[in-house]
Order: C-alpha cells, then structure tokens, then sequence
C-alpha cells in the first residue's frame, strides 16, 4: 500500500495552495486522463471556483443546481460542512453548458458519481487531483484541499474584501479566512519603515 504523504510536507512545495495558472493546468489535465475526462473537470473546475472541500463536492446534488432553460441567473446551491455556512452563487456559462451535458447521462441525485453509480468517495476525489496534477507536470503533490485554498487565494490577491471571502467560502469565522489575505501582495505597500 502506498504511503500518503501529509499535505503540508510536499517534496518540493512549501505551500498549501494552487496559484490560478497551476489550479487552472490541473483542472485542463482533469479533462485528458481516464475515462470519466468531463465529469472529473467540471469536478474540479467546480471545486476551484467554488472552494469546495472534497466532502462537499462529493455530497453535491442536482438539486443545489438550478440549471431550468429560461431567462435569469443559474444558480449552484453550495451545501457547506465541517460548521460552515452555506451560500448561494452564479454559474458561469461554461459550467451551465458543462453541467448540462454532465445531466443529460446521469441516472444519479448525486452530480459526480463513481462508475458503479454511487458518489464520488473523498478519496477518489483525491486521486482525481493527484492524477490529473501529474498530468500537469506540476512537479509537487497536490491534494483537493489545495484548489479550496487556492480559492481564497485569489480572491484575496485580487483585492475582495475579507468578509465577502469569509461569505463566499462559508467560513463561520473570519479567523478561518485572514490567512487568504496574509499572503496578498500590496498587502503592506502602504507600510513604510522610517
């Protein structure tokens, strides 16, 4: 049996976090290796816009959508665990038409099952990512948890508010949050030692 090793002690990573073009390299790859390609990159494109933990992208439903043909917002209910606060957000485009194609075959209430029909277990989420970031040559082990972090990342390093990460990734508390914002460059341009 292969060893996991601890997120946090990656061999040639220092960090807990994608940056956008390495989280985006791992969604694509997502799309070229196996055989379930689309599901597993609206999985993980899901998981990165939405910083989703493995555990809920695997609870997710086709109820949490609202994907009806019409006019209005397409909506992506997200059912948070672990304590947090559940949020409601706007699909983008891409992810309607995708999850669109992902429920024309599916016979499941769940959005990503296994091929025997169940959902997708963590762990199988894990090894989706794990694939799909060897496929990206990234050079690092990365883990689910990773394009969560990589999420408050981004939305810190383009300037949103703390708060509205806090709402946006459903933490209870903002102290959950602070550590996105820690690392977002500019953060002490207006410091000055005298």
């Amino acid at each position: 049996m292969r060893s996991r090793r601890s997120p946090n002690k990656s061999p040639h990573v220092e960090r807990d976090y994608l940056r956008p073009d390495e989280a985006n390299a791992v969604i694509q790859a997502a799309g070229r290796v196996g055989r379930q390609g689309r599901r597993d990159q609206v999985l993980l494109r899901l998981m990165y816009r939405y910083g989703l933990r493995a555990s809920e992208a695997s609870h997710t439903k086709w109820t949490d959508f609202d994907l009806r043909p019409g006019s209005g917002p397409k909506t992506f209910h997200v059912r948070r665990l672990k304590g947090s606060i559940d949020s409601v957000h706007t699909l983008d485009r891409d992810e309607v038409t995708a999850l669109r194609k992902l429920k024309v075959v599916s016979t499941s209430p769940h959005v990503f099952v296994s091929e025997r029909g169940g959902p997708l277990s963590p762990d199988m989420i894990a090894r989706i990512v794990e694939r799909a970031a060897e496929t990206a040559e990234l050079g690092f082990h990365v883990h689910p948890h990773m394009l969560r972090h990589a999420t408050g990342y981004t939305l810190a390093n383009e300037g949103t508010d703390t708060r509205l990460i806090q709402d946006f990734l459903g933490h209870a508390s903002i102290a959950n949050t602070v550590r996105y914002t820690r690392l977002a460059p500019g953060r002490l341009a207006a410091v000055r030692v005298r």
